[in-house]
């Protein structure tokens, strides 16, 4: 149970009274907070505990919902904005009520439709729940080691490559030259920790280090698609990469080593299972 209610966070609270609106949730502090009827179970009786988010509503109240936003205050995700106003912008956290990104924490250019990366904060001023486009990552995480699977954000792409959010904390960068699928900013990918760089920044991979790509990738492509398709060693790096998701290094030496262990056959413009 929460000793005090936290915006932006799931709190535990106990079923204290029922009333007309809803029923009132306690925190150890003594302090109430509603939790409207569209909500209620039948499970929730008095003195049961019930886990809820806490926000404010359009007149500024304390309220709670059982709903599980798509994200929590500190988090970062990818959101959809929804609506524009004079004074920002609105975009959709999968609540009753949309969160808005005031102009003062937006740094690139909203239209409804689009979606941004941005970070759930707590406005200081007002104590609502905000989103920003203005955020810092931590730096020098500790605790990881090479390999360790991590979930990561992309919210940016530079010239070197992607930059990402790490386990919603850390500063994060998978380089071009090991990406081998189609990737966007807004997209949730589970990598590996590759390097802890000098600057407390992480080195990021989408393959497990030192793990090379299963030769049976390219065989069982080629069954997938009728045992035959217009792939030879002259083949394109780019369509290799968006088909077999492996350089183009790679893609050759699988050639080759499908081809000597009989499984494939080379033609002129294809190959094709034997």
């Amino acid at each position: 149970m929460n000793k005090n209610i936290l915006v932006g966070e799931i709190n535990k609270l106990r079923v204290n009274r029922v009333s007309e609106p809803g029923i009132y949730l306690i925190a150890e502090d003594d302090e109430e907070i509603l939790l409207p009827n569209a909500y209620i179970e039948k499970s929730m009786e008095i003195d049961t505990f019930v886990d809820v988010f806490v926000y404010t509503d359009s007149e500024d109240r304390l309220v709670s919902t059982t709903i599980k936003p798509y994200m929590y205050l500190d988090e970062y995700a990818c959101l959809e904005i929804v609506d524009m106003a004079r004074f920002g912008a609105f975009v959709d956290i999968g609540l009753p009520k949309d969160i808005l990104v005031p102009k003062n924490k937006q740094k690139s250019s909203f239209s409804v439709g689009g979606y941004k990366v941005l970070q759930l904060q707590l406005d200081d001023r007002t104590n609502r729940l905000i989103a920003s486009e203005k955020f810092e990552l931590l730096k020098d995480p500790e605790g990881y080691n090479i390999n360790d699977e991590v979930d990561v954000l992309l919210y940016s792409q530079t010239p070197l490559g992607f930059k990402v959010i790490v386990d919603n904390k850390y500063e994060g960068m998978i380089f071009h030259n090991e990406i081998f699928e189609n990737l966007n900013v807004g997209q949730n990918k589970r990598a590996y920790v590759k390097k802890l760089r000098e600057d407390g920044k992480l080195d990021i991979s989408l393959q497990k280090i030192g793990n090379k790509v299963s030769d049976d990738k390219v065989y069982e492509i080629l069954n997938e698609n009728g045992g035959e398709m217009n792939f030879t060693y002259k083949s394109d790096s780019e369509d290799i990469k968006n088909v077999f998701g492996m350089s183009k290094k790679a893609f050759k030496a699988t050639l080759t080593k499908l081809i000597n262990e009989n499984k494939i056959v080379l033609e002129s413009d294809s190959i094709r299972v034997k």
